[in-house]
């Protein structure tokens, strides 16, 4: 495994699913991480402890990330604590409420699009200029496999992450000279809190567990399968791509078509 010795990480909403696993893939590397979270504080500790078992440095901050306020104060609080993230994975998100288009107003496009976009732009805005005085840094967006096959009733949620892959698009083509590396991971449906609530919704299937037998390879897609996939991304490993789209959806679901 590469070394990611002596690197920082900011992970946002770091503490549980995806972003839990993100950080911990991370850490086993070597980054010092630094997460954030919105309500669940409890998972978001927990998963420090279990980062600092991995002897690098830990911090959870609290972040309403729909504030550009809170983001700035984020960024502010990582440098003060544990230095410049050279690392950045925008991973935090929200799911939109399930509804069509004409049943959905312009205050929920705005909340996802502000979490998802907004705040990852923003993020990127206040840690670029300090990236690139580092000797290597790393920019990975946690986007989603709707982004190429969108679902109904889910217009915000898949515009949140059409925005969010074209950030990363645009700052792999304006910071490459800086040695900033910026793509993107499109997980399909993944076994999480977000992806059991998901199935709860649209199916009626109580344990995600079910779909195994009709998931490629025998499964439905581990959050550490996604992780595996960002720590090469940001590791010396990956020393020529940069505004890449890799998708994480074992080529497409068999009989679930729909998601």
């Amino acid at each position: 495994m590469t070394s990611l010795h002596g690197r920082i990480a900011l992970v946002t909403g770091g503490g549980r699913g995806i972003g839990r696993s993100i950080s911990m893939a991370l850490a086993a590397a070597g980054s010092d991480v630094a997460l954030s979270y919105r309500r669940d504080e409890a998972a978001a500790q927990s998963t420090v402890e279990d980062l600092r078992r991995e002897g690098v440095r830990a911090n959870a901050y609290c972040a309403h990330l729909e504030a550009e306020s809170e983001c700035e104060s984020l960024v502010d609080q990582v440098n003060t604590d544990l230095g410049h993230a050279s690392i950045l994975v925008n991973n935090a998100g929200i799911a939109s409420r399930g509804l069509s288009v004409a049943e959905t107003n312009a205050a929920e496009v705005e909340r996802v699009m502000q979490v998802h976009a907004f705040a990852a732009h923003t993020i990127c805005r206040m840690l670029i200029p300090q990236m690139r005085h580092a000797e290597r840094a790393d920019i990975v967006m946690i986007s989603s496999a709707t982004t190429s096959d969108p679902i109904a009733n889910g217009a915000p949620y898949n515009m949140a992450k059409a925005a969010l892959e074209i950030l990363a698009y645009t700052i792999a083509k304006e910071e490459r000279d800086h040695g900033i590396r910026a793509n993107v991971v499109a997980p399909g449906l993944v076994d999480t809190e977000m992806g059991r609530r998901l199935m709860r919704a649209r199916a009626g299937i109580l344990d995600i567990g079910e779909l195994d037998d009709v998931s490629p390879f025998g499964h439905v897609c581990q959050p550490e399968e996604v992780a595996n996939l960002v720590r090469f991304l940001v590791s010396a490993e990956n020393s020529y791509m940069t505004g890449t789209r890799i998708l994480c959806n074992a080529g497409g679901t068999v009989d679930y078509d729909w998601y």
